[in-house]
């Protein structure tokens, strides 16, 4: 079955930068529609990035201006860079993947796979 496995995350204080990761198993990302998410305690999943098979980008309000989504076709990876961290970038980043060609942008119920998470801890 498909495999998202997601790789990058730690502690970081605030201003730093983190590029997270997401390998993809028995699944090509370059045909794909994928996106980052992101969880904390007591709120939804929210979007953070996306990118589509055709390789337009989008970002989640929080995340604009910081960030950049982008994929390793080679490596069959994912890959979100993110700069000026801030402790509410803090929580559990998931890579997902949609099937089909409709992009879903950062429609979290539209995902088909996702990966196991990946902690991010921005400290003040």
């Amino acid at each position: 079955q498909v495999q998202l496995v997601e790789s990058g995350g730690g502690s970081v204080q605030a201003g730093g930068s983190l590029r997270l990761s997401c390998v993809a198993s028995r699944y090509t990302i370059r045909s794909a529609n994928m996106a980052w998410f992101r969880q904390t305690p007591g709120k939804e999943r929210e979007g953070v990035a996306g990118i589509s098979y055709t390789g337009r980008t989008t970002y989640g309000d929080s995340a604009k201006g910081r960030a950049a989504i982008s994929k390793d076709n080679a490596k069959n990876t994912l890959v979100l860079q993110m700069n000026g961290l801030k402790p509410e970038d803090t929580g559990i980043y998931y890579c997902a993947a949609a099937q089909g060609k409709l992009w879903p942008e950062l429609d979290r119920i539209a995902y088909d796979y996702w990966g196991q998470g990946t902690q991010v801890t921005v400290s003040s």
